[in-house]
Formats: C-alpha cells, sequence, structure tokens
C-alpha cells in the first residue's frame, strides 16, 4: 500500500519577536525563532533530561549526570523545591545536598547546560508542591502578586541567586533558561511579575519558560516574554479512578502541542474568556515528556523501553524542537526536619506518593541503575545531536489519513521536511495493545518513493531522504540514522526490515548488519538494532559496550554496571575490543522471617485505604556490592536500617531493587502490608 503525505506549506521564519536571547563572552548566541532554537548562528535541538538534585546524595550528582551526558542529554533541568531550602522561615540551607551551585558546576564539569525550575511553586510531588508549610498558613493568597506573597517570592529568587551568580550562560557559565512557576495556568500578570523581580534580582538567561498546557486553548502568559513548553505521558497515574485509562493519543502524529491529562488532579476545566494560546509564535518545546511515571497509591502503571522511546518518537516527528524529559533520573525524597516532604492526601492532594521513593521508572533509576528507554532514547539523541540542525528547520507534514488511538490496523507516519529533504517517521507501537502488522508499505514522500518494507511487531524509526552525506546525495535509507564520526554515518538497522541505501548516482547498498561499506570517500556503519542500543558518543569518539552501558567518568571510561565489562570503539576504520577488569563480588541476601520489631515510625504509609496485616523480616547482606532484590506482592513496603526508614515502595509488577551498600553492617528490617484489590495494576496477580 501506498502512503503519502498532506501538501507541506512552509511557515516564514520570525526572529526578535521574544524578549529573549542572549551572548556568552565568547561571542555565542542562544535565539528564539517561532519554529525553532538557534545557538551559534545554527538550528539546534537541545535534550533535557530532569534530575532533582535535592533528591540525591550531592556525592552522586557528577556521576550521575555523566551518564546522562552519555545518554545524549545536553540539558540537565531541576527543581528549586522551596520547603527543601526553607523549611523554618527565616532558615535557609544550601549546604550538602540542597547546594544548588555545586550541582551546576557538576553539570558544568560534565559538559551539560542547566535550566532552572525556580517555582515559586513547583509541585513535582512535592509537599505542598514546595511550598514550606509555614508559608501555607500565612493569611495572604499564594500564586498572586499581592504585597506579602511577593515580599516572600522576591526574598525566595534572591536567596537562590546568590547561590548562582556568576553562573549564567551571558556570564560564561552553563545556566542557559529558567522556567517561572509551574502549571499555572490562568494568571499571565502572576508570571510576568515573576520575571520582573527575577530580572531586578540579576538573572539573565537566553530562554525564559512557563509550562503551557491546561485542558483546552493552553495557558494564559506574558505572550512576548516566555517560551510555553509542553508534555505528554505514556500513562496518568494521578487520574482518578482504578481503571484502565483509555488508549493513549500520544502514540499517533499530531500537531497539537497541548495535553490536558497532564496536572488533571490541579487544573480547572476551561478559562470561558476566549484566550487562546498563540502558538504560532513559539517553537514546539517540551519539558515533560515522561521519561516514566511515578506511581501513585491507586495506580501503578508498569512502564517498558517502548513506551518512552515512541512516545519521544511521536513528538519528535510531531515537531518537537527541545526534548525534555520528567523524569530522567529519578530520586530519594528526604524526611524533613518537621515532615516528610513527599505529596500525599495528608497534604491536600488527591494522590497518595511514596514517603521516600521518587524513581519515577526513568531511564535512570533512583539508585544509578540504567533502564531499557535509556538506551533506546539515546538512539533518537544522536541523530539529534549531530543531525539537530538539519532538522529543526524542518515541519511536519501530516499523512493522508491520520490514524487515532484506537486505530491499531493503519500506519502511523509523518514526515519533517523543507518541501525536497527530511526525514519519514514511524511508529508502530501503542502502549497496552497490539498493531496489526503491515506488509508491502511504500511511502511516498513527493520527492522521493521508499521500497516497500514490512512494519511487524513493536518498532519505530526514522528514515532519511535527499540527504548529503559529505557530498554524497543519498536518495533514501531504510535504516534509523544515528550519528556521524568525520566521514563515518552510523545507521541502525530496524528489526525485520532490510537496511537499504540509495544514492543519486543509482548506486544501491544492501550491508550486513554490523558491518563497514566504502563508498567514494564516506563509511556506511550499518549496525543491528539491539547493538545501536548500546552505542554512545562521547567526546567525539563512538562507544559499543557489549552488553553494557559505557559513559566517561573523570575522564575514564566506565560502565554502569558492576564489575568487568568489555566494549569497542571506532577507530575511523573500524571497531577496536577493549576490555576492563573490575574486582567486584556480588553481595548474598538472607531475609529471615521475624515478629514486628518495633511500631514502624511511617506506619500510616502502610495502612493507606485501611488498615493492613504487616508482615516483617530481618534482611542481612554479606558485603556491599551490587543489588538485592525483593520479590513477592504487597502494598507497601519500607526498610528500616538501624530504626531509620531508608527506603520505601508501592509494589507494582517488578522486583524491588536495593544497593545493597544501603543496608551493608546495619541492622535492617523489611516490612510489608498486605495487598489488596484496591488500585489499577498491569501485572497479574
Amino acid at each position: 500500500m501506498r502512503y503519502q503525505f498532506k501538501e507541506y506549506q512552509k511557515t516564514d521564519i520570525i526572529r526578535n519577536h521574544l524578549n529573549m536571547g542572549g551572548r556568552n563572552p565568547s561571542g555565542e548566541r542562544i535565539d528564539v525563532t517561532n519554529i525553532y532554537f538557534e545557538r551559534g548562528g545554527r538550528p539546534w535541538i537541545g535534550v533535557m533530561g530532569e534530575y532533582h538534585f535535592v533528591r540525591d546524595n550531592h556525592n552522586n550528582w557528577y556521576r550521575e549526570l555523566c551518564k546522562m551526558k552519555a545518554g545524549g542529554i545536553t540539558i540537565a533541568a531541576t527543581y528549586l523545591f522551596w520547603i527543601y531550602h526553607e523549611e523554618t522561615e527565616g532558615e535557609f540551607d544550601f549546604s550538602g545536598d540542597r547546594d544548588i551551585r555545586k550541582f551546576v558546576l557538576d553539570a558544568k564539569r560534565a559538559g551539560l547546560d542547566v535550566i532552572l525550575r525556580l517555582g515559586p511553586w513547583g509541585h513535582g510531588e512535592c509537599r505542598n508542591g514546595g511550598f514550606p508549610d509555614w508559608l501555607m498558613k500565612k493569611p495572604y493568597r499564594l500564586r498572586d502578586n499581592n504585597d506579602g506573597y511577593m515580599e516572600k517570592a522576591r526574598i525566595w529568587y534572591e536567596k537562590i541567586y546568590e547561590q548562582v551568580k556568576g553562573l549564567f550562560y551571558q556570564d560564561g557559565g552553563n545556566i542557559i533558561g529558567i522556567q517561572f512557576e509551574n502549571e499555572l495556568v490562568d494568571h499571565a500578570e502572576h508570571l510576568l511579575a515573576l520575571k520582573k523581580i527575577a530580572l531586578e534580582t540579576g538573572y539573565r538567561a537566553p530562554i525564559y519558560t512557563v509550562t503551557g498546557w491546561n485542558s483546552a486553548y493552553g495557558a494564559k502568559i506574558p505572550v512576548s516574554e516566555v517560551v510555553p513548553v509542553f508534555g505528554a505521558y505514556p500513562e496518568a497515574p494521578w487520574a482518578e479512578g482504578t481503571g484502565v485509562l483509555p488508549l493513549s493519543p500520544h502514540y499517533t502524529f499530531s500537531k497539537i502541542r497541548n495535553d490536558a491529562a497532564i496536572g488533571k488532579d490541579l487544573i480547572k476545566d476551561v478559562d470561558k474568556d476566549g484566550w487562546r494560546l498563540p502558538y504560532e509564535k513559539y517553537p514546539f518545546a517540551t519539558c515533560e515528556l515522561g521519561g516514566g511515571v511515578q506511581v501513585t497509591h491507586h495506580r501503578r502503571p508498569m512502564i517498558n523501553g517502548m513506551d518512552i522511546y515512541a512516545l519521544s518518537l511521536v513528538k519528535l516527528g510531531s515537531g518537537n524542537n527541545l526534548i525534555g524529559y520528567y523524569m530522567y533520573k529519578g530520586g530519594v525524597n528526604k524526611i524533613g526536619k518537621l515532615s516528610p516532604l513527599n505529596e500525599s492526601k495528608a497534604t491536600g492532594y488527591p494522590n497518595d506518593y511514596t514517603i521516600l521513593a521518587y524513581d519515577f521508572q526513568a531511564p535512570v533509576s533512583e539508585y544509578g541503575e540504567i533502564r531499557e528507554p535509556y538506551r533506546l532514547l539515546n538512539m533518537l539523541h544522536m541523530f539529534v545531536n549531530d543531525f539537530g540542525s538539519i532538522l529543526a528547520p524542518m515541519e511536519m507534514a501530516e499523512p493522508e489519513t491520520a490514524p487515532g488511538a484506537d486505530d491499531l490496523s493503519s500506519l502511523r507516519y509523518c514526515m519533517r521536511t523543507d518541501g525536497s529533504s527530511g526525514f519519514v517517521f514511524v511508529n508502530h507501537y501503542q502502549r497496552l495493545a497490539k498493531t496489526a502488522d503491515i506488509h508491502g508499505a511504500v511511502v511516498d514522500t513527493g520527492t522521493v518513493e521508499f521500497p516497500p518494507v514490512d512494519i511487524c511487531g513493536d518498532v519505530g524509526f526514522i528514515f532519511p531522504f535527499h540527504m548529503d552525506l559529505s557530498g554524497n546525495r543519498m536518495e533514501y535509507a531504510t535504516a534509523q540514522m544515528l550519528c556521524r564520526i568525520e566521514d563515518a554515518y552510523f545507521f541502525a538497522a530496524v528489526d525485520g526490515i532490510e537496511a537499504e541505501y540509495k544514492f543519486a548516482d543509482g548506486t544501491v547498498l544492501h550491508p550486513k548488519q554490523d558491518s563497514v561499506i566504502r563508498f567514494n570517500h564516506i563509511q556506511i556503519v550499518t549496525l543491528s538494532w539491539n547493538r545501536a542500543r548500546y552505542a554512545r558518543k562521547i567526546s567525539g569518539k563512538l562507544y559499543i559496550g557489549n552488553g553494557c552501558d559505557i559513559y566517561e567518568y573523570n575522564g575514564e571510561i566506565c560502565a554502569a554496571q558492576d564489575g568487568s565489562f568489555d566494549y569497542d570503539m571506532w577507530n575511523g576504520v573500524k571497531f577496536e575490543h577493549y576490555a576492563v577488569h573490575m574486582e567486584w563480588k556480588q553481595a548474598d541476601v538472607t531475609l529471615e522471617d521475624v515478629e514486628e520489631p518495633f511500631i514502624p515510625p511511617y506506619a500510616g504509609e502502610l495502612n493507606l485505604g485501611g488498615e493492613r496485616k504487616r508482615t516483617w523480616k530481618k534482611i542481612t547482606v554479606s558485603g556491599n556490592m551490587g543489588f538485592i532484590e525483593i520479590h513477592g506482592q504487597y502494598d507497601a513496603a519500607q526498610l528500616y536500617a538501624d530504626g531509620v526508614l531508608v527506603a520505601d515502595q508501592f509494589y507494582y509488577g517488578r522486583p524491588w531493587r536495593i544497593p545493597a551498600r544501603l543496608i551493608y553492617g546495619r541492622e535492617c528490617y523489611l516490612v510489608c502490608s498486605e495487598m489488596k484489590d484496591d488500585f489499577y495494576r498491569e501485572f497479574r496477580k
């Protein structure tokens, strides 16, 4: 069957229409057009991953940021949660795990830019949305322009600025953006007032953002002062009820940016004054593509790699020109001096979240382990980082017929094009449903016709057409572009589709997987999909871990997995093999049934939804290396070490992995509450 597109209509580029942009001391500029961001005078697509520094130990920051960098992330985004820094009024704490300056400098050392999400209100499943308890008791309205609140907001901004002064892009630093507030959908005047006090305080960044979603027309924002950023999640664990939700539309290509589902537990339905966000003024930018989801007590989705990869691929094909994930690196909440700092019904929210765990099923777990979304997403990130200047000006051309989420038999496809060259995007995946196999699909872009391919199973890919490869015009490739090292071009063969490269001179190449073909003065390297999952472009070189996830730490190649590892490195002609030996011994674990040794200090988490039976085990490990796994099904589980709560989880279908170092040398007990049929699940009982 032939698949074609609606007529492509090019949008005129608009510049200097927003109060944004800036130059660093070396003369490089970052600017914002209506279609894309520019950096150094070229179109640019940033890849942003959320990592909450206060939800990790400061000794881990640099290593985890290095993992993010290896995963293709170029920008680290992070919230400043007010309650973490001023839990008691007038007593500010930016030390240790709360040291934002160290985090920004660690990010710079890792090669990452930073976007600060200043609040004052942040949400992020933090207690009171990040507001301190003392602020909640004030007599004036919060998130409003009244004098009482704005005085406190100004002090909050000033205290943050004292910590990050001199680290902004215009100073030669790596802070390139600031987000004001979060999910404030109907108060443009307040957002403008927050930007005003930030500028008066001294903040300067080339990019200012606010979240742009609400239920219908887009958030009310100060139009010329900020860029609205959007999001999309594979599931909605904040949704009411415990039933199965309708199939998500986020796995179908669409020009619609606004997701009314995000924050539905907080956002009002629709305002009635006819406001419409002028999307045409801004590039399509995201800050909350779900890198996973955080489970709530009443909804516990189980996320896999394709859930995240397909979602990001679809948004990229739909025109996304700033890729932002929430979360990319999971974390662990802290317990404050006065109270736990997690969101819960006890703090007035509709949902209960775990006290400590903010793992989010993210690409990098709360304890630094790498998950499958990390590997799949990196294939997109390498492509964007090397070819983003070509992709960014290209706009989405819609398919002749666009299937909805419930249509599981039609091809889901689109393209981004400049009218002659471009990229075809195909997503053959729908979360919690099976798409029908498609045989003999012929994609006709209007300028090139791809050969027929069979699209079967859970796959999603990007095929280039009319691309210049170092002076060689490639008509098309039926393999996914990954990256470039000088005149070597790397592709990933899609499972079930033969890789074929056709050039303008009529040459057609049919390489084997994991092979190198020399054509004229370039090299075409075709990796198997499985091998491409472990490819990492680091410091201008391409590495492929052999079943391990490679990153660079303090100038050395490391693996995220424990123990010895090996990898291949491209030397310009072929891959050379390297092996690294590491002394390592997996800790053994012993679980012993015991009677309740003490009344758990946070028993409320074990009795959500009503009183539940508790079972206890004493845990002992033989060493501090590796992870132990907790198996079995339960409602909530808590781990106490020397009487202190150090980890917790709601069971959602996977074994609970805990680092042995958290337990080793301490008296530890595990308590689990009984599971009942009172929550949404995606696992078998």
